[in-house]
């Protein structure tokens, strides 16, 4: 479509393709050298030990959630903020989910909330085996504050950082493992970096690694040291659990090493974006993101939200408005207590109330490493008369 901006998009350069094709005309397309040069790649941007590409963002957290032992009847917590993959991978594994409410200034998860959760939660028995905070748009959640909660009530910590690489905490890279066993990002396309469709988990446990490599794999290992009895042969391998065919392949691997290359400066340029959205927007009845002075986003998503009492239109009309001009913005995200999937497991409108008040408000603008001045202003400009 011509003119048409979208909240997010991919950049893809020479250098990118020139490293697909290399791999094209290898001998490896599949569990080959790259996959490893990748994870390695990540570890070492993110300061953690070990990492395990997978075909999604989805898979990853799945795979960490078997990793962590989540079974049939234990319980896990996540934010409604989020996309629905960060609820179904406890349901994958047979888990109860339960939500804790956002933070109104950050929409991260609110960690008054989650204090008090936790407090009601060990007086009725029913604590979380595993919580996973969202870094929501690219800011870090408060996790020194999750760290501390987790030693005093035992739960275990997955981090889902789907949109937060080449983001910091405390002057630290988001995906260090700090304060959790593991962290999960996304490359899916509107993401920081791209593989076309993966994701990464990231750890510091080499126990988990291994776990990790095999349930990515159909839960088979070669290594006869893992083998449960004797070798028949050097073709010989085992299947140790059931895992699953979660594999990244070395195509979507050298894209990810090629882009990789350049995530300090798609970062570089998102922050320098979301700054002039901050100064061009000040003037119109929204608010603007507000962050943590802990943190550092890597912005992938810029959300406003519509202060509507100042506003003569409707949210809809507004939202309308804006993609009837070929602007694409986008909503994030449909609280996911709200989904139908989970209404039949029992949860309902006004639990989560300032997740809902968000969702009733919030509007993602483009955003993205190639969005010009000039598409910027349009953006500025087309909303600042919709909301005359």
């Amino acid at each position: 479509m011509d003119n048409y901006i979208p909240y997010g998009k991919q950049s893809i350069t020479q250098q990118d393709i020139n490293s697909v094709i290399e791999v094209l005309k290898s001998d490896w397309l599949t569990q080959g050298p790259i996959v490893s040069k990748f994870e390695q790649a990540i570890a070492a941007y993110c300061g953690v030990k070990y990492a395990v590409a997978v075909s999604s963002a989805t898979a990853a957290l799945h795979i960490a959630c078997i990793a962590a032992d989540l079974q049939h009847g234990d319980r896990l917590w996540t934010s409604p903020n989020t996309f629905v993959a960060s609820a179904n991978c406890g349901r994958y594994c047979g888990a109860t989910i339960d939500f804790v409410d956002i933070d109104p200034r950050t929409y991260n998860l609110s960690i008054k909330s989650l204090k008090e959760k936790l407090e009601q939660a060990e007086k009725s028995g029913q604590l979380p085996k595993i919580l996973i905070p969202v870094h929501f748009a690219g800011q870090s959640c408060e996790m020194e504050e999750i760290g501390k909660l987790s030693q005093k009530y035992g739960f275990q910590i997955i981090e889902d950082a789907s949109h937060a690489i080449g983001g910091e905490y405390k002057d630290q890279s988001i995906g260090n493992c700090s304060f959790s066993e593991m962290v999960v990002f996304s490359f899916h396309p509107v993401k920081i970096i791209t593989t076309g469709e993966g994701g990464i988990v990231v750890t510091n446990r080499w126990d988990l690694y291994e776990k990790l490599k095999r349930l990515r794999s159909h839960g088979v290992t070669k290594d006869p040291d893992l083998f449960q009895n004797k070798s028949h042969g050097p073709w010989y391998y085992q299947q140790l659990e059931l895992g699953y065919n979660y594999r990244i392949t070395d195509i979507q691997s050298a894209l990810g090493l090629s882009q990789l290359q350049r995530l300090d400066n798609f970062v570089k340029q998102r922050r320098w974006l979301a700054n002039r959205y901050n100064h061009l927007l000040k003037k119109l009845p929204l608010t603007r993101p507000w962050q943590n002075k802990a943190t550092n986003s890597s912005w992938h998503l810029y959300v406003v939200r519509l202060q509507l009492k100042k506003i003569t239109k409707t949210y809809q009309q507004i939202f309308e408005a804006l993609r009837q001009t070929n602007i694409g913005v986008q909503k994030h995200y449909i609280p996911v207590h709200t989904q139908p999937y989970y209404q039949h497991l029992g949860f309902r409108w006004g639990q989560f109330p300032e997740a809902e008040k968000y969702y009733q408000e919030a509007i993602s603008l483009p955003l993205y490493y190639g969005l010009t001045e000039t598409a910027q202003d349009k953006v500025i400009h087309t909303l600042s008369r919709i909301l005359e």
